[in-house]
């Protein structure tokens, strides 16, 4: 039963219960992955799936109702849930249904294709040889993957507003394992497929490379040092932070950012932004979970907080404007907040220029248990680290097992230098992360 149909059922149940104010959202998704062990094909897996959401505002209350079978009877029962739903909820609603915003922008990603099962097979098999070929290091255990995954977003409510979003995105995904001279690592890469080939002589050898010197690397000394936090890793840090920026745990009392808006909260070389609609970025979208317009955004501009992250509920609460950052987890999910391309931008410097800058430090390539080491209320962190030495202003031999310590909001603010490229981590969702490598002062590093 194809999308019109269902809205068309759901239509005609809503005006016989006689509701009048109410939101369909309907997601359609498709995945296909191709996995490689050593040099042979380990498994095969595709998939389709998805399933709508039923909102209704009945008697002043939200009602929710979702379902994955597409039929027209059980279309009718979705309208009677969500209605039932409503009755059964305590807390009022504060925004209603959104009639629309006055334009959307136009999308310039939205015409993918997604690669075969033949084509994900050959380009898995073939970087495995590839990474098996670059050195005689290269041992069991060695995988790689081809993964396909696209996705259709629909929402139309009883305001008259219908919209459509299209995404898909082609990976190629590669772990070596090495063996050096009885040492064990391994190290991975992760690159999306688009309308140029990846040289993949190029990407194993960079995989091959790292492994060897994280087979090799020695430890460090405690202290306190200059540090160049790659790019990579900046994002990674960034991720785990971001819920600072939500509206929602503003008023939750869950960020410390809460009622900063215009005021200092990190170095005046810091901007932050999030973009629906990112250059480069393939997972894009105009709208957001409530058809709110979703739009480019300063967070943090010179340094100063702009604005936090709002959908419609936390926006009226907090007496502003939604930034258009309404979000669902899943088809089925309430609404939330979530950013899009949330990117610290690029500052002036080379990478190899922020090396010179330090003169003699730590280059860390490598954190772990962000999780578990990270509070993001707080801001918090105790990380177990790992990257190179930087000596006379050049990277050095690989390091490792030591742990850096800090707090994110501090960090932000010690920023002293950024390079000159912002690296955007690839995923098959709407929230994605960016930055360049960073340069900070007088860290605190727990070695040997």
């Amino acid at each position: 039963m194809n999308y019109e149909l269902l809205k068309s059922a759901i239509e005609n149940e809503a005006k016989l219960q006689g509701l009048t104010e109410y939101e369909i959202y309907y997601m359609a998704d498709e995945e296909l992955s191709v996995d490689t062990l050593n040099n042979a094909q380990n498994s095969f897996s595709s998939g389709n799936g998805g399933g709508i959401c039923f909102r209704v505002l009945y008697e002043g209350k939200m009602g929710y109702a979702a379902s994955e079978l597409m039929d027209e009877e059980e279309m009718k029962s979705l309208v009677s849930r969500a209605k039932a739903n409503a009755l059964a909820t305590e807390k009022p609603d504060t925004v209603g249904i959104f009639a629309g915003s006055e334009s959307y922008a136009e999308l310039k990603n939205n015409g993918y294709s997604l690669k075969s099962a033949a084509e994900l097979k050959k380009l898995a098999i073939d970087m495995a040889n590839t990474l098996h070929q670059a050195s005689d290091k290269v041992t069991g255990g060695t995988v790689t993957a081809g993964v396909t995954a696209g996705f259709t977003i629909r929402l139309s409510n009883s305001h008259g507003l219908d919209l459509e979003t299209k995404c898909g995105i082609n990976l190629l995904q590669a772990m070596a394992v090495i063996n050096d001279n009885g040492k064990f690592e391994n190290a991975y890469d992760m690159k999306e497929l688009k309308d140029e080939e990846i040289d993949l002589a190029e990407m194993a050898k960079g995989i091959v490379d790292e492994a060897v010197l994280k087979a090799n690397a020695v430890t460090v000394e405690s202290g306190k040092y200059s540090v160049v936090l790659s790019a990579k890793q900046m994002r990674t840090i960034l991720s785990v932070y971001s819920s600072a920026f939500s509206g929602k745990m503003a008023q939750m009392g869950m960020s410390l950012l809460a009622g900063k808006e215009g005021e200092q909260i990190a170095a005046d070389i810091v901007n932050i932004t999030d973009d629906p609609m990112r250059e480069g970025v393939s997972i894009q979208t105009n709208f957001d979970a409530e058809g709110v317009a979703a739009f480019r955004k300063s967070i943090v501009e010179a340094g100063v907080l702009k604005t936090l992250l709002h959908n419609r509920e936390t926006a009226a609460a907090a007496g502003v404007d939604s930034t258009g950052n309404g979000s669902k987890g899943s088809y089925a999910s309430p609404v939330g907040i979530s950013p899009y391309a949330f990117c610290l931008e690029a500052g002036e410097h080379t990478e190899d220029e922020l090396f010179a800058m330090v003169g003699n430090g730590i280059y860390i390539t490598e954190l772990k248990g962000l999780h578990a080491g990270a509070n993001a209320v707080t801001g918090d962190f105790s990380l177990e680290s790992a990257g190179f030495k930087i000596v006379d202003g050049k990277k050095g031999e690989a390091i490792k097992s030591f742990t850096i310590a800090g707090n994110f909001f501090e960090l932000i603010k010690s920023i002293a230098a950024l390079s000159n490229k912002v690296e955007v981590a690839v995923t098959g969702g709407f929230t994605t992360f960016g930055a360049p490598a960073v340069l900070i002062h007088n860290v605190s590093v727990a070695g040997q």
